[in-house]
């Protein structure tokens, strides 16, 4: 049963793969496309949230 169980969740997988692509593909080709500020504020936002989480850390180990 398990085997089948792999299978199956296998070829959900493809089949859903397969029902995304053409859609993914025109995202990518006539999505917005990001400028410099874009990429900074990005940057600036993973930034913040790895200093929160550095933060909660050294909170609980004390």
């Amino acid at each position: 049963m398990e085997m089948f169980l792999k299978i199956t969740l296998a070829v959900v997988l493809v089949m859903i793969i397969w029902r995304m692509w053409p859609a993914a593909k025109h995202w990518m080709e006539n999505g917005p496309k990001g400028t410099g500020s874009d990429w900074t504020t990005f940057a600036l936002i993973i930034a913040a949230v790895v200093g929160f989480v550095l933060l909660m850390v050294m909170s609980v180990r004390n």
